[in-house]
């Protein structure tokens, strides 16, 4: 009999891991998925896992990963959507969903105010409520692009380890600019120690006043090749700059450095006459742009919002559907029920305000809610334009 069950311990080596094995990665592989995968199980176990199973068998699987997201200024609980994947003969037959709405539940039972994800296709996760969100930029450049900066005298230094050696530093860092990047978040300490025990990356950290001020992880081809850097992630000017510094210092080593870098960020004018290319190519299902949702509404209050009132319905959602006073002031959001609706929205339209992606005439155009001109301007000046850097792939 099919039925939706938890998943814990070793039984994700026979359960869930092939699945998601099948689903994201190469195939058939020479080495048993309980084998390649019994090492990833420590960093596993702080996730929640359901799967849909028919005896012995397991035909859908979804795992959440209790995360932490700076929402408009505030840290809230945040589940980290992963591993949703159907068995091939089983696709198509609403497993996924099931098992989807399941683990939704279990994560906002559990306080997650809020959910975020790399979708296998946008339209399905629209129909859970999710919504776009910007995707960060890929830069690609040679690294004589930036001799220029070798003749700067700047104060600070850099220092070069390997992640093993340097991991509570960038541990640190990614802690301090949770707490001020809008969509920054992060990993449970338990999972983000897999990025030190891996240790396959070196790690450049920029320092003014013994304070860090910038950090890049990154892996160096070959002979010739590419530096291949993560997140280029620092706290201003300074500290990007003594970073690229660093990586003008690899002219006759590689042919070209990559990057990813926060939406809005200009590498173009990093120096002058740069040449470098900045795309955000999206596509699915191999590079999709990040999607998020708001899963309790109670639990945003707080957050950083303009002094201006307006009476919301949410319809159509499992989570946050109702009618809501939103009351925006100098302590944030006040959220209360009841009231007479002034707009009518859905749970991807309401989430496109509270993260500032859509302005609330797009809400509307995009048919994810009714927004009248009365309301518009409330709703504008309580979530203003916002540019969410999700930070952290999962």
């Amino acid at each position: 009999m099919t039925q939706v069950r938890r998943i814990t311990g070793d039984e994700r080596l026979t359960t869930s891991f092939p699945i998601q094995s099948y689903a994201f990665d190469a195939s058939p592989a020479a080495t048993p998925v309980s084998d390649t995968f019994a090492g990833y199980l420590p960093y596993s176990r702080v996730n929640t896992t359901f799967a849909v199973v028919d005896g012995d068998a397991t035909l859908a699987t979804a795992s959440g990963i209790p995360m932490r997201q700076n929402v408009r200024g505030r840290v809230l609980p945040m589940a980290g959507i992963s591993g949703v994947a159907a068995h091939p003969l089983a696709r198509r037959r609403g497993h996924v969903r099931t098992v989807l709405g399941q683990l939704l539940a279990e994560m906002r039972d559990a306080g997650h105010a809020v959910s975020a994800l790399l979708p296998f296709r946008a339209s399905f996760y629209a129909r859970f409520g999710y919504v776009g969100i910007p995707r960060q930029r890929q830069v690609e450049l040679a690294p004589e692009a930036l001799a220029s900066l070798h003749r700067l005298d700047l104060p600070g230094e850099v220092r070069l380890r390997r992640i093993k050696d340097g991991y509570d530093d960038h541990r640190a860092f990614t802690l301090r600019l949770l707490e001020s990047v809008h969509g920054f978040a992060v990993f449970p300490d338990a999972r983000a120690v897999a990025l030190r025990e891996e240790d396959d990356r070196w790690l450049v950290t920029a320092h003014v006043d013994d304070e860090l001020a910038g950090a890049l992880t990154y892996r160096i081809e070959r002979h010739g090749g590419t530096l291949a850097g993560d997140d280029l992630l620092t706290t201003g000017p300074l500290g990007r700059t003594l970073l690229l510094q660093f990586l003008a210092r690899h002219v006759v080593q590689v042919a070209r450095v990559t990057m990813t870098v926060a939406p809005g960020e200009t590498p173009e004018l990093w120096g002058t006459d740069l040449t470098v290319r900045t795309s955000a190519r999206v596509s699915y299902p191999e590079s999709p742009a990040p999607m998020v949702r708001v899963l309790a509404m109670e639990a945003l209050a707080g957050i950083p919002a303009g002094p201006r009132e307006v009476v919301v319905e949410v319809v159509d959602d499992t989570y946050v559907a109702g009618v809501y006073t939103l009351r925006g002031g100098p302590d944030g959001l006040d959220v209360d029920r009841g009231g007479e609706p002034a707009a009518t929205l859905t749970a991807a339209g309401l989430s496109a305000l509270v993260y500032g992606v859509l302005d609330p005439e797009e809400v509307g155009l995009r048919g994810l809610g009714t927004v009248p001109a009365e309301a518009a301007g409330p709703l504008r000046a309580l979530f203003p334009p916002a540019r969410p850097y999700l930070f952290s792939s999962f």
